[in-house]
């Protein structure tokens, strides 16, 4: 979206690809925080949006959602503007930024997942049910239906975020920074979620800050620092030249190296 309300512009792509984003531009103020960025992100990929703090990732992924206005940049949705292809994204925001004192149950939450076969008052049929038990279950929190959301650890409610998303059945999956301040248990029980979506054929594009799990977690990289650094398959694109490109004297040579990256001029 604009500053002045109306949608972002919307490019001619291939109408298989998931999701293009061209010319992108954030500013908060005068400062741009996203500035100029074009990217692509093929179909059945999983890709991490990954820099420095206040490099504009999370800012990147709300303004392609029109969460945030952009200056500005256009997006396609699978070659069409978000406002016809909403049906087919899911987002999980950042858990930091949800009220969790918000009087609801677990069951309820992932519920909003079919807010759009539901509508406002709807009532929730035996088949839907089963349909929020078993995105419950694939995230291990069956035994929690029940519980109210802000009983739960962080890792918990990030779970059950993540049991929304899969409520609303989309091909596009949109997560910001999902493994920031949850348990070893959770984050592997979210990455083999992940993981089993690229193999239903859907595409996820995750903010990312962990760098030491890039390789085995994502196939496709987004270095951004404002800028795009760098964009492609993590085998030739997650390097350390583009590393120290994309995070500078933030990131020292020893924490490349134990990476298992060679360091550039080594």
């Amino acid at each position: 979206m604009t500053p002045d309300g109306s949608a972002a512009k919307v490019v001619e792509e291939d109408p298989g690809l998931p999701l293009a984003v061209r010319g992108m531009t954030v500013a908060y103020g005068e400062k741009p925080v996203v500035f100029s960025v074009d990217a692509r992100f093929p179909a059945q990929s999983m890709t991490a949006i990954i820099g420095p703090n206040g490099a504009g990732k999370s800012t990147l992924l709300k303004a392609t959602l029109g969460v945030v206005p952009s200056l500005s940049g256009s997006v396609s949705v699978y070659g069409q503007p978000i406002a016809k292809a909403r049906h087919r994204i899911a987002y999980v925001p950042q858990r930091a930024s949800v009220d969790w004192d918000f009087p609801a149950r677990v069951v309820d939450v992932v519920a909003m997942g079919l807010y759009r076969e539901l509508g406002l008052l709807g009532m929730v049929s035996r088949k839907q049910r089963a349909t929020l038990m078993h995105c419950l279950e694939r995230v291990n929190m069956a035994d929690f239906a029940g519980r109210q959301i802000g009983q739960l650890s962080g890792g918990q409610q990030q779970r059950v975020f993540l049991a929304r998303a899969l409520a609303q059945n989309a091909d596009l999956y949109l997560l910001d920074e999902p493994f920031a301040g949850v348990d070893a248990a959770t984050e592997r029980a979210i990455i083999d979620v992940l993981k089993g979506l690229k193999a239903e054929r859907r595409t996820i594009v995750s903010v990312h800050h962990d760098l030491s799990t890039v390789t085995d977690y994502f196939d496709r990289v987004l270095l951004l620092n404002i800028r795009k650094i760098a964009e492609g398959p993590t085998a030739t694109t997650f390097t350390a030249a583009n590393l120290q490109a994309t995070y500078g004297g933030r990131l020292a040579a020893t924490q490349i190296n134990d990476l298992g990256l060679a360091h550039a001029g080594a």
